[in-house]
């Protein structure tokens, strides 16, 4: 029986060390950061949002900038870096270093790098990330621009991040958004997850992609 033949969805598994609600990580800086997001232009976030890798239904009209991307859905293992990272590596970094620090791990990597923005009103519906390569790393908010009435469900229970924390959320539970508020929320959002770390066996069983 070949490998393909042997595998059940029901083996891929998530990564045990995954929050399954929230894990507040702490605050970290986002002044300069914060400063030149807001300063994106219109077109910027037009054009970046047009050329997203990301078109996912649940996202409705929310709109992204990338900077960091897996290559493949199946392996968040393979992953690339977008155009803008480059220009945008040296106010990225040490906001991610220090969202992550409360793991300790000795060479984390991050898959997926990105903004994004949810306009008054805007909603993201309930889903859960289904690909594989979402399985596996911890998937982080820092909120760079919020109100008070911007609200993160899971599995059904309200939550409410404020700027400049990084926080954990369970992207394996169903998850959703709405801004009830008249701002925009614009969050950095990435995963993380510990090169070291055992790759569990169900990666090598994936059917392959058409």
């Amino acid at each position: 029986m070949t490998a393909t033949a042997a595998f059940s969805p029901a083996d891929v598994q998530p990564n045990p060390r995954k929050t399954t609600s929230v894990r507040r990580l702490g605050h970290v800086d986002i002044a300069r950061l914060r400063e030149a997001v807001l300063a994106i232009p219109e077109a910027t976030w037009d054009a970046e949002n047009a050329d997203k890798p990301n078109r996912f239904e649940a996202l409705d009209r929310t709109r992204h900038i990338v900077f960091r991307f897996v290559s493949d859905f199946q392996d968040w293992r393979k992953h690339y870096e977008r155009p803008l990272w480059a220009s945008w590596r040296e106010l990225l970094e040490p906001v991610l270093a220090q969202a992550v620090a409360p793991y300790g791990y000795a060479r984390g990597e991050f898959p997926r790098v990105m903004l994004a923005r949810m306009a008054p009103g805007g909603v993201i519906k309930p889903h859960r990330d289904a690909n594989p390569a979402a399985k596996w790393p911890h998937k982080i908010h820092v909120p760079l621009l919020t109100n008070e009435k911007v609200v993160f469900f899971i599995d059904g229970t309200g939550y409410h991040f404020i700027e400049g924390e990084a926080v954990e959320v369970s992207n394996m539970a169903v998850h959703a958004v709405e801004n009830n508020g008249d701002a925009d929320r614009i969050h950095l959002i990435f995963e993380y997850f510990d090169a070291d770390q055992p790759t569990p066996p169900w990666v090598g069983k994936l059917p392959a992609r058409k």
